[in-house]
């Protein structure tokens, strides 16, 4: 990757796991850790792969995301906000009531593709939007992320068999494998693993990257491009609450706000890493 464009991403994903922890603190509740760990998949995305317009947010060829855990709204709600789609002041009055952000995406939100947050049925849709894509002739692609715990529910793996029954291969569905979730470790509540291989056998086209290493995930999304006949799933091993030392690989951080001590610690932390790279 161009090392101009990798500084830039970094800086920005310093800026967007700065949203989060911003948005969760005022909400008082949400999910800061699987938030966190997409951060840096989620900039890659909006900053160096989609193609989306703030100004024409419902242009018809534009390519379509659904953050199919949507649980994880903040790391969508920061990359929308640096992307231009709307205010950053709006990240503060994230889930109060008559806000414009609410717990999980929500359609009428400006960049929002679909409403999600019921897990498994965000890569259903997504698959729609492919077949749909396919059957008008449309170029644009679909892009979905799933967490690894979500992927234990039945509805993932029709959809999977769909996508490959009709060759959706203008599909990405990426896997946010950072290995914990709600009630603990995912192997010790209902193990999906071997990820990889399951995908494979229901007729994925399957890539392997690291969700902090953007020259890694650079590599996965060109490889992506050059499938022709097959969805893509990747697969990327990613740390719970990366960035912010107290949440990393802490599952009590899935679904809590910090306090105000946490907060300015979390703050602190972001910002020394923001002035590093900018400097």
């Amino acid at each position: 990757m161009d090392a101009t464009l990798k500084k830039q991403l970094e800086i920005t994903a310093c800026k967007v796991r700065l949203g989060i922890i911003e948005g969760v603190f005022n909400a008082k509740s949400g999910h800061p850790g699987g938030s966190l760990s997409i951060a840096d998949l989620m900039t890659y995305l909006y900053f160096a792969k989609l193609n989306v317009y703030p100004d024409k947010p419902d242009e018809a060829q534009r390519d379509r995301f659904v953050l199919s855990k949507g649980h994880t709204a903040p790391a969508l709600y920061a990359t929308l906000a640096e992307k231009g789609f709307f205010p950053k002041e709006e990240l503060k009055s994230l889930r109060h009531i008559g806000a414009l952000l609410q717990g999980h995406p929500c359609i009428h939100i400006p960049g929002v593709d679909m409403s999600s947050g019921s897990l498994g049925q965000g890569i259903s849709v997504a698959c729609g939007m492919a077949l749909s894509g396919k059957v008008s002739n449309d170029t644009y692609k679909v892009y979905t992320v799933l967490g690894d715990g979500e992927i234990e529910e039945g509805q993932v793996w029709e959809a999977a068999m769909f996508a490959a029954h009709y060759k959706l291969d203008n599909l990405v569905a990426v896997v946010d494998n950072n290995g914990l979730q709600i009630d603990g470790k995912i192997e010790d509540v209902m193990s999906p693993y071997p990820i990889v291989d399951k995908f494979k056998a229901f007729g994925w086209h399957v890539i392997e990257a690291d969700a902090h290493d953007f020259d890694s995930l650079e590599k996965a999304f060109d490889e992506a491009e050059t499938v022709a006949g097959q969805p893509v799933a990747i697969v990327m091993k990613s740390v719970k609450g990366k960035g912010v030392s107290f949440m990393e690989n802490n599952v009590s951080w899935h679904g809590a706000a910090p306090n105000a001590e946490q907060y300015a610690q979390a703050v602190e932390e972001l910002t020394a890493k923001l002035k590093e790279l900018e400097g």
